[in-house]
């Protein structure tokens, strides 16, 4: 369930799933040591990982932000919801393959479930994009955090 649930959070926001996953595995919330993902709670890991969240974070509410749900935001998407779905798994001593898969239905589910909630929210309550962009940031950070921090 938490390799499905970290793919959602990708699906929100690609680089957050893996940023919470590789601090969780550098501050030993997560036990990666023995697996080929050992790599992830490597500080420079966890530097790469960040910047890249962040820069999502800021890209994400510029009006030239091409659409998730479009093929280069999409893979993105698959590939590290995959990444941080069998790092979950593996934490769990559970099988790699079956978290990557897992992470890689969360992070499609989400993306398509996020865009769409997304811009529903911004008719119904009629308020600006960026309010529920950033929202949108607190619910992925908030939910990546809480998840890797159930070992």
């Amino acid at each position: 369930v938490l390799a499905l649930l970290i793919g959602v959070v990708a699906g929100l926001r690609a680089a957050t799933a893996p940023a919470v996953v590789a601090w969780a595995a550098h501050l030993d919330l997560m036990n990666l040591a023995s697996s080929p993902l050992s790599f992830m709670a490597f500080p420079v890991a966890v530097l790469v990982f960040t910047l890249l969240a962040i820069v999502e974070l800021i890209g994400d509410k510029l009006p030239s932000a091409p659409s998730r749900t479009r093929p280069p935001g999409l893979i993105g998407r698959i590939v590290l919801g995959g990444l941080a779905g069998a790092a979950i798994a593996a934490a769990g001593s559970q099988s790699m393959i079956v978290g990557a898969g897992l992470g890689v239905a969360g992070a499609i589910a989400g993306a398509f479930a996020g865009r769409e909630l997304r811009q529903r929210l911004v008719r119904a309550l009629a308020v600006p994009d960026f309010v529920i962009a950033c929202l949108e940031d607190a619910v992925a950070i908030g939910g990546g955090l809480l998840i890797v921090t159930r070992f």
